[in-house]
């Protein structure tokens, strides 16, 4: 199982909306998540800095393309640009991939 991680910042005083969004997360999102192979996936916040984590089942490349190809994934992104400052990687048009520099199991 491969593993992705990304960072990203929000908005200062928007830390309680971003948090809202996310318990009210859309169904067709969490099935477009799933579908994309992703699972264990989490997200940390520490005051306006985001720490994602997921793990892709059936690889990042593919979890990658179903999302960089999905309009729920464009529409999401939408409602979340007033809160959101995310750079995204021009190729994949996903978060851009922390590069992992140690792992203990």
């Amino acid at each position: 199982m491969e593993k992705y991680a990304w960072t990203a910042k929000i908005k200062e005083g928007t830390e309680k909306e971003y948090v809202k969004r996310h318990n009210e997360i859309w169904p067709e999102m969490v099935a477009l998540l799933k579908e994309s192979g992703i699972k264990n996936y989490t997200i940390w916040l520490n005051g306006t800095t985001l720490f994602g984590y997921y793990e892709c089942e059936k690889g990042i490349d593919f979890a990658t393309k179903t999302q960089a190809n999905s309009p729920i994934v464009d529409k999401w992104n939408e409602y979340m640009k007033d809160i959101l400052l995310m750079e995204m990687d021009p190729v994949t048009g996903a978060q851009p991939q922390l590069k992992k520099v140690f792992e203990l199991e």
